[in-house]
């Protein structure tokens, strides 16, 4: 009996000449299973809700807020079908060393910066907006909050746009993460006075000193640096593969049944938040809302939160004596979860999850809570001070996304206290 010589390229390093090849893995990637019938009457439900609410809102606020809500349905869509994730991709590069959601990051980051870049270089803006970059001082709090965001992620399962869309497609364990999102949102603008002074420096937005296209090439080279060092610490560590999710055997029907390759995800969270920009002036974010949800909360049992310092900022005191429709942030999350409710019910995986564990369930509230004032302290979470701090060319987003690769570190080895598993080397996939 025979037995095939070994391949000499599993469990080593292969050369970098092709950058765009895939990189190694200990194992193939599994085939992805078929997706399960279309759910219809989710379907029909989540079209519904999103057709009624956007009639409503273009209605009552007009045609600005409207696009923001149809923006965050396109979000919802995207972030489903193309699984784009913020707190798995951390987990998997830094338990086993599997880059390739950190690659798909650059994508995100190096598309938006470029979209960012042409919108805010060229001062163009759609509804009378004045598009503005995202920059946020350097100081104890970006470096406290990230670490805190980071670990409570990894706690509560999913980054802040995860949340939603996890919400969306009806996982419980997830929405157990958001109330406690919305709790530690809560608390933290409560006691803004505890953390509004701590030390920091001004912000530094490289546009400010090196121009548009400065900061877009710097941005670039920057991204380019954390693949190939993502591809040769994959190449070193050889890792398991990223699991598959179902998915449409026919290539069109995968436009709207999923799933989406990462780069397609990339490429259309890309367009859709530089739409946002376009359209409100400001970058995408998620957090901001979940401070103003829990105030309202608030108000709504007899409390008084526009007596608390941080509703006294003027902008701040704006969105809570609005309604919660008019609120840009507000209306793209909302958007997100109906979005990735109808594009779930397409894909048939839409269900709600019964049965969490008891300690999954306290981890997904303290990992919410703890995102909740993580994203507060550091002036927004993985999106709004990672990705739009980057591709607006601050460095705040890069001290962001470093600080909370520690957190994730942490955050890992606390999820074996609630018996959250993590990635290892001997997975079959990770």
């Amino acid at each position: 009996m025979t037995t095939a010589p070994p391949d000499p390229l599993v469990g080593t390093p292969r050369p970098a000449a092709a950058l765009l090849t895939p990189s190694p893995t200990s194992h193939p990637r599994p085939a992805a299973p078929a997706a399960p019938p279309v759910r219809r009457l989710p379907l029909a439900v989540g079209l519904l809700i999103a057709v009624a609410l956007s009639g409503y809102v273009f209605a009552s606020y007009g045609a600005k807020p409207g696009v923001l809500l149809l923006l965050g349905l396109g979000l919802g869509v995207a972030l489903f079908h193309s699984r784009f994730g913020f707190t798995s991709a951390w987990r998997q590069l830094v338990a086993v060393g599997n880059g390739a959601g950190l690659r798909a990051h650059a994508l995100l980051l190096g598309t938006t910066a470029t979209l960012f870049a042409l919108v805010i270089g060229t001062s163009t803006g759609l509804f009378g907006s004045a598009p503005e970059p995202s920059g946020g001082p350097l100081g104890v709090g970006l470096l406290l909050g990230s670490f805190v965001f980071a670990v409570g992620m990894q706690l509560g399962g999913a980054c802040a746009s995860g949340t939603l869309f996890a919400v969306g497609s009806g996982q419980t364990s997830i929405v157990l993460t958001l109330g406690g999102f919305v709790a530690g949102s809560t608390l933290a603008a409560w006691q803004f006075d505890l953390w509004r002074n701590l030390p920091a420096f001004e912000p530094v937005v490289f546009a400010d000193h090196i121009g548009w296209f400065g900061s877009w090439a710097v941005t670039i080279l920057a991204l380019a640096v954390v693949v190939a060092v993502s591809r040769a610490v994959q190449a070193r560590r050889n890792p398991p593969p990223t699991g598959p999710v179902p998915s449409a055997r026919n290539r069109a029907a995968r436009v709207l049944r999923g799933s989406w390759p990462l780069a397609a995800g990339a490429a259309v969270l890309a367009v859709l938040g530089a739409g946002v920009l376009l359209v409100s002036g400001g970058a995408w974010g998620v957090t901001s809302a979940f401070s103003l949800w829990g105030a309202k909360l608030v108000s709504a049992f007899g409390g008084h939160p526009e007596t608390w310092s941080y509703w006294q900022k003027p902008a701040n005191a704006h969105a809570l004596s609005g309604p919660v429709l008019a609120d840009k942030t507000s209306l793209t999350d909302i958007g997100i979860m109906i979005g990735a409710a109808v594009a779930a019910a397409l894909g048939g995986t839409w269900a709600l999850h019964r049965g969490t564990p008891w300690r999954t369930a306290v981890a997904a509230v303290a990992g919410g809570v703890l995102m909740g004032i993580g994203a507060r302290l550091a002036g927004g979470c993985n999106i709004g001070a990672y990705l739009a701090g980057i591709a607006s060319g601050s460095l705040h987003g890069w001290i962001w996304g470093a600080t909370a690769l520690l957190g994730t570190w942490a955050g890992l080895k606390l999820r074996p206290v609630f018996r959250l598993a993590n990635p290892k080397p001997g997975d079959g996939v990770c």
